[in-house]
């Protein structure tokens, strides 16, 4: 039963994770569309015009937010060791972020980059405050 429990606790984080990851990512596109790209000439290549490309993104983001959710919970356990969940958001975010400066070394793409670690952090927080407010419980070892 312990462990029925512990994968409903997972899959809670995942959804929030989900959810806060989406968010994140629909609103450092509308930044980049409406601000960045508008007022600084050099990031004009971070406008999106085609908005199946931001429904794309969304949902890969989103799926992103759900993984992290679920492991992030696994990674912090009941620890306070804030080295543990800066790790885990620093993978994350870099593991995105350095695949899109892989492709192309501007500055686009290191704005790309850093909002991806921005993604993971924001919904690190969010967890965090989840799971302080009780809507998830913490990971507990079990014993099979």
């Amino acid at each position: 039963m312990q462990l029925m429990t512990e994968r409903i606790e997972s899959l809670k984080a995942g959804i929030i994770g989900g959810f806060a990851l989406g968010f994140t990512c629909l609103l450092t596109n509308l930044l980049n569309t409406l601000l960045l790209a508008k007022y600084f000439e050099i990031l004009i290549s971070l406008q999106v015009t085609v908005y199946w490309h931001w429904l794309v993104s969304w949902a890969i983001a989103s799926f992103s937010g759900l993984l992290f959710g679920v492991t992030y919970r696994y990674i912090i356990r009941q620890d306070q060791n804030p080295q543990l969940k800066a790790g885990g958001v620093l993978a994350f975010g870099l593991v995105r972020g350095l695949a899109q400066v892989e492709f192309d070394w501007s500055l686009p793409c290191a704005v790309l980059a850093s909002e991806s670690v921005l993604w993971f952090i924001v919904t690190a927080i969010t967890l965090d405050r989840a799971i302080q407010v009780g809507w998830v419980k913490p990971f507990q070892d079990i014993e099979l």
